[in-house]
């Protein structure tokens, strides 16, 4: 994985007013804390940000912060973004070392073809991993060709990276592989449904009547 270098300024406006005119000047308000030190109020560049989040880490991305009298290397803990804009509005960052292990949610890629009589299922899109924090693989991948209705992969049978383990269930479902509905299946549920907007359609009118 690779390391976003971004330059973090001294935050000394707190509160809901303050916050706005942080992100009214382009900026994130942010708190760097752990390893024993006492929480840092900084301030983000917006832009600067969402081009580390763009990265192949994603949110899982390593930040090596300027903090003007030196720098600390951090991970994304708690990011709230806009709802509508996506832009982001505060973010907690962990500091780590070189060296430690950490605990984080890995996104897990879907590759190959299934049997043609299977449909998929994907349960579960990440998986919680332990890993050097200056090693998190940016992604784990299932390759689920030829997998036919009933099979299954679980998170126990995903290759790791050297110094990767898994944490939580290893009978956890990644991928899932499930029969796909015959023509007459799929006629019929549509039936189902224009059957049942139908007789909506008469009770609604029958009421108004």
């Amino acid at each position: 994985m690779s390391e976003v270098r971004i330059v973090a300024e001294p935050r000394t406006e707190f509160g809901k007013g303050g916050a706005r005119r942080t992100r009214r000047a382009g900026k994130v308000p942010a708190v760097l804390y752990g390893h024993g030190q006492p929480p840092r109020h900084i301030a983000l560049s917006q832009r600067e940000l969402l081009h580390a989040f763009k990265t192949d880490a994603g949110t899982n991305v390593l930040l090596t912060v300027d903090l003007g009298d030196g720098t600390e290397l951090a991970l994304p803990k708690d990011v709230q973004r806009h709802p509508i804009k996506g832009s982001f509005e505060h973010v907690d960052l962990v500091i780590v070392r070189r060296g430690e292990k950490v605990t984080v949610d890995v996104p897990v890629n879907i590759t190959g073809e299934l049997h043609p009589d299977a449909i998929l299922d994907q349960p579960n899109t990440t998986v919680s991993v332990s890993a050097p924090a200056t090693a998190i693989p940016d992604s784990l991948t299932v390759d689920i060709t030829g997998m036919g209705p009933g099979s299954h992969y679980t998170a126990g049978q995903l290759e790791l990276p050297d110094g990767v383990e898994l944490e939580g269930d290893p009978e956890t479902i990644i991928a899932l592989a499930l029969t796909k509905p015959t023509a007459a299946q799929h006629e019929a549920g549509l039936g189902e449904t224009g059957e049942g907007a139908e007789s909506t359609g008469e009770a609604a009118t029958a009421e108004s009547e």
